[in-house]
């Protein structure tokens, strides 16, 4: 099912299309004193009502459409409708549901305001993300058929031009027809000019005509005419709505033509289009749109008129549609006979130009670095990688490269010999470069890790010394050991910064390897405490969070003040990511709250706005949520009674021991996708996930179960199956919904499954 929400001011024109079309059912009143009232009377109701405040976004247009195929009867579609609004905070709301059967999907219209009795405005705060929990909601409990969740790529939708929509008249059709394809085409480019939306409405047989008065008003019209014997009169803009009339549409023209992005954007274009010439001998202009795509990412179309390509047309991820000749005369197909003038030629690189020679280099260095990255063991540095490997130990990440598959398919056959050569005979130099580049790359990172940890240690960030040898605790943090008065990274000797600390009796094996990207999570976080920047690193993540259970023993000794802005620094980095992991379950503001409660994060609120805390952090820790995020919790009817239905579900989580941060982290891990770590933490370490059961069960079902299960499976000394026996109820509770027979005949401990009454009011807290 898909959801669809606009806002406007005005409501007549929204009903009188609802309430026009041919063949129209009304379904129900939402919020009416009868649901005999006539469709005029509900008009005048919701037009004054409406009126009440000036707001911009009096009224409310959405429509919910099922894929073709799907039916649903009246009586159903209007129980979706209703229990829709009411989630989405129009449940005290006057509204009208009417049925449409004029395409191929069956659909309902639903008009309400935002305006409220007293005059208030209704929040309207991430509407569109929870209209997509609603709209996942409703399709779980009845059955639909989902949406697709994330974006895709494809062509604006191939509207029903108004001659193939059933019972409506030609100018109704035209006009909504013209007012779906031209809102599809502004919401994803940003058109500069009459002349180029034109081109861009063409394939959808719609023709625009401008006209301007003595004053110099720009007016315009629409119409259609799809060659084949339909043609319908041109219609004003203003008629086809109040934002598509020429006036409206010039005021947008010029702020995307005065953006002081759009040179930058043609000038990166540009070197991109040269890049490509510069490598090719020959391209087939057939070709052109392929090479351009793989090669620099870019989508172009050929303009074509009939069979003959004029040139072609580059469609910017910015959003801007830039013509070849606008870019420069130089780029033209047409100016260019050297590439594009030869006949049926095959496209053909050009294995003697400099670019050719560039891209062998580059595809090397990715190679080399790939197949570092992609070890099993990374042993050593990079640079010391890459002066042990030889040609055929990169041969693997050569072929499985894209770069280098592209490159081999445009030279010519009877140059692939050559091209293979010229590869192997390149990589010494190549690797000789990359060599030196990371050699230099990591002595200043050794320098920079030098420098911060004198800072750390300046600032007294961390209550550590050399006296008793817990600044070691700091050198493993970042990624470096201490031996002999000397400073190294911690897996290689070959660098080295002199450390006079009088030879300490630090132990030779710096404790558990820790992820380098949690090495550099840390790094980062102290160069934002050791400078007091009041603003994050744009390179912390929520991972950021975790910190003290990497390092428990440093961050134990973290001094208060810093602590205090260590953790508020860290939650808003986690709350931050966690919205949007949260945005396909958020329902609305309450749900926002509860979705936070269960992972062991709770809101108070004070005098410029809401703060978030969490179980994990010092209680006089927080962070301040945005404006907008204050304004959306505040939009709560009874947030005061919300906010104290907090306690007993932090205090639960407290009770049960799971404010350790290895609950929040396998939540995340699950979040992320990386089910075979979770199921160990879940299995082997007996750990809980905090998040909300929704969360859990959606990924339970989307393969959570089958690594839980392998991992079980892969327990077999005695110590392990003890700790599966200790953890078999957790586990159970996840596998089967709290099932009790399928759980003692899936676990296979049936031993330990002696008295069930003793879990029924234990363990199942509300984020499990």
């Amino acid at each position: 099912m898909i959801a669809k929400l606009i806002y406007g001011e005005s409501c007549q024109g929204t009903l009188r299309y609802v309430l026009g079309k041919e063949g129209m059912q009304i379904l129900g009143y939402g919020n009416a004193f009868s649901q005999s009232i006539s469709p005029k009377f509900f008009e005048n109701v919701l037009y004054f009502q409406g009126q009440r405040n000036a707001t911009k976004n009096r009224y409310a247009h959405i429509s919910l459409n099922l894929p073709h195929g799907e039916n649903l009867n009246d009586k159903t579609f209007l129980k979706i409708s209703t229990e829709y609004m009411e989630n989405m905070g129009y449940g005290a709301q006057p509204y009208i549901v009417v049925r449409h059967n004029d395409t191929e999907h069956e659909h309902v219209h639903i008009v309400t305001t935002n305006v409220t009795n007293d005059g208030k405005v209704l929040p309207i705060f991430n509407s569109h993300r929870r209209s997509m929990a609603t709209r996942q909601h409703l399709e779980k409990k009845y059955g639909l058929t989902p949406a697709p969740s994330a974006k895709q790529k494809e062509q604006l939708p191939v509207h029903r031009l108004p001659e193939l929509q059933f019972g409506m008249n030609a100018e109704k059709g035209t006009r909504y027809y013209v007012q779906n394809v031209l809102n599809s085409i502004n919401q994803k480019y940003k058109v500069r000019s009459f002349e180029e939306l034109s081109r861009l409405v063409e394939p959808y047989h719609i023709e625009v005509k401008t006209t301007k008065n003595e004053s110099g008003r720009v007016g315009v019209k629409y119409g259609l005419n799809n060659q084949k014997g339909y043609r319908t009169n041109f219609i004003n803009g203003s008629e086809v709505h109040r934002n598509l009339s020429g006036p409206k549409l010039q005021k947008v023209f010029d702020i995307h033509s005065k953006s002081k992005l759009l040179p930058m954007h043609r000038k990166r274009l540009l070197k991109q289009i040269k890049t490509t010439y510069d490598l090719f001998q020959t391209i087939h202009p057939n070709d052109l749109e392929e090479v351009v795509k793989e090669y620099q990412d870019i989508d172009i179309n050929l303009d074509k008129k009939g069979e003959v390509i004029e040139g072609f047309t580059i469609y910017d991820r910015s959003g801007y549609v830039f013509r070849a000749r606008e870019l420069s005369k130089n780029i033209r197909m047409q100016n260019r006979k050297d590439i594009f003038g030869n006949g049926n030629q095959p496209t053909h690189i050009d294995t003697e130009s400099k670019q050719f020679k560039l891209e062998i280099q580059k595809t090397l260095k990715e190679a080399l670095t790939t197949s570092y990255l992609k070890s099993s063991k990374q042993e050593g540095l990079l640079s010391e990688h890459i002066m042990t490997r030889n040609f055929r130990d990169i041969v693997p990440s050569l072929m499985a490269s894209k770069s280098h598959n592209f490159l081999e398919r445009y030279v010519p056959r009877n140059q692939r010999t050559e091209f293979r050569k010229a590869i192997e005979n390149t990589f010494p130099m190549v690797r000789e470069r990359l060599y030196e580049l990371e050699t230099k790359k990591e002595k200043e990172t050794l320098e920079s890790k030098f420098k911060l940890i004198g800072k750390v240690l300046k600032k007294e960030v961390f209550n550590v010394g050399t006296k008793q040898g817990s600044v070691r605790l700091l050198f493993q943090s970042l990624g470096v050991k201490y031996i002999d008065n000397q400073l190294s990274f911690a897996k290689s000797n070959r660098h080295t910064v002199p450390v006079p600390l009088n030879n300490l009796p630090f132990p030779k094996e710096m404790e558990k390897y820790v992820s380098m990207g949690f090495v550099r999570q840390n790094h980062l976080m102290l160069e934002m405490l050791a400078e007091r920047s009041s603003e994050n690193s744009p390179k912390l993540t929520a991972s950021a969070i975790f910190l003290p259970m990497i390092f428990p023993n440093l961050y134990e000794k973290m001094n208060p003040d810093y602590k205090k802005q260590y953790e508020s620094v860290a939650l808003g980095l986690y709350v931050k990511n966690a919205e949007r992991r949260h945005s396909s379950f958020e329902k609305s503001a309450k749900d926002y709250i509860t979705l936070f409660n269960a992972k062991g994060f709770y809101f108070i609120r004070g005098e410029e706005g809401f703060k978030v805390k969490s179980i994990y952090t010092d209680n006089g820790s927080s962070s301040n949520l945005p404006k907008r995020t204050s304004l959306y919790l505040n939009s709560i009817p009874d947030v005061t009674t919300v906010l104290r239905e907090q306690n007993p579900i932090i205090e639960n989580l407290i009770r049960e021991g799971r404010n350790d941060l290895q609950n929040l982290w396998v939540g995340h891990l699950m979040e992320g996708g990386l089910y075979n770590k979770a199921a160990f933490l879940l299995t082997v370490k007996n750990m809980r996930p905090n998040l909300h059961l929704e969360i859990i069960q959606q990924h339970m079902d989307n393969g959570l179960r089958e690594s839980v299960q392998l991992a079980i499976k892969r327990q077999s000394n005695f110590e392990q199956r003890r700790l599966l026996r200790k953890g078999v109820y957790a586990i159970s509770s996840l596998l089967e919904k709290r099932d009790r027979k399928t759980a003692e005949v899936y676990n296979g401990f049936k031993d330990e499954l002696t008295d069930f009454t003793k879990f029924k009011k234990k363990g199942m807290g509300l984020g499990w």
